[in-house]
């Protein structure tokens, strides 16, 4: 980029995670959009890559390695046609900041944290739950505002949170322990 100015990129996921009691994934899946903040002088043009294992188009499913996504949608300034031939996203931003892209995936999601539940039923009025979150990626990486969601019995009154790292709370509304 020859311009001058400062254009920072902030990406953001949301992942759903459903789980059996053992661990095993029952079903994954990620939501996330790319905002993009541009302070540019001229028009200039902006370009990067994604993925080089991008499947957008069901019928080239098949690589277990393969980053598939559902859904992408762009702004405006993106031009498509390119993304469609090389998969990199070129454009020229705008003043100010917006969303690039949004993006959906159910298939082959590769999940950042591994969740473990314990659940002890103890007498019949009483779950006692431990979770164990461990990363998925290199130590040199970390990740920041995780946020896990706890789904608790419908006829749940009372809750008592203990956690050994951050803040657990009952959310009686939602029938959720969120940490």
């Amino acid at each position: 980029m020859s311009a001058k100015g400062i254009s920072t990129y902030i990406i953001v996921e949301h992942f759903s995670l459903l789980t059996t009691i053992p661990g095993s994934v029952l079903r994954a899946d990620v939501d996330g959009h790319i905002q993009m903040r541009a302070y540019l002088s001229g028009t200039p043009e902006c370009k990067f890559g994604l993925n080089d294992k991008l499947v957008i188009d069901k019928s080239d499913r098949g690589n277990g390695d393969a980053v598939e996504l559902d859904d992408c949608r762009f702004h405006q300034c993106v031009r498509l046609d390119e993304f469609d031939a090389t998969r990199t996203i070129s454009f020229i931003p705008p003043d100010g900041e917006f969303e690039l892209m949004r993006y959906r995936s159910t298939s082959n999601v590769k999940l950042p944290l591994r969740v473990i539940p314990t659940v002890n039923e103890i007498g019949t009025s009483q779950v006692s739950y431990t979770v164990t979150i461990k990363a998925n990626f290199n130590n040199k990486l970390s990740a920041t505002n995780v946020v896990l969601r706890i789904p608790t019995p419908l006829n749940t009154t009372t809750v008592d949170c203990k956690s050994a790292n951050g803040k657990a709370k009952y959310v009686p509304g939602e029938n959720v322990i969120v940490w």
